[in-house]
């Protein structure tokens, strides 16, 4: 085999390996789960910091702890929509008098 042959032999390989990885992980924990992924995040959890989009450039804000990536509002950083917990109160209607 020539080393053109090995090279295409090795990435197919490797991506065999990548696809057996990510399915695996997949498998374990898939982001649709119950609940569909967050579209603030797109399913992340994490979201860029209000620091690094209206700021002068600097980084340092305490809800990202200087990273500029803080955690997702919507989902609270799971990556999974959340239904909003609701109590609705039904009253039944007033007679007419």
């Amino acid at each position: 085999m020539g080393p053109i042959v090995l090279t295409q032999l090795v990435t197919g390989l490797s991506v065999l390996a990548g696809a057996a990885l990510v399915k695996s992980i997949m498998d374990q924990n898939p982001m649709a789960g119950p609940f569909p992924w967050c579209l603030s995040c797109n399913g992340i959890g994490r979201v860029s910091c209000l620091c690094s989009r209206w700021s002068d450039g600097d980084v340092g804000y305490r809800t990202c702890a200087g990273s500029g990536i803080m955690v997702c509002r919507s989902c609270g950083g799971t990556g999974t929509g959340r239904p909003l917990p609701a109590q609705l109160i039904v009253r039944p209607p007033n007679p007419p008098s």
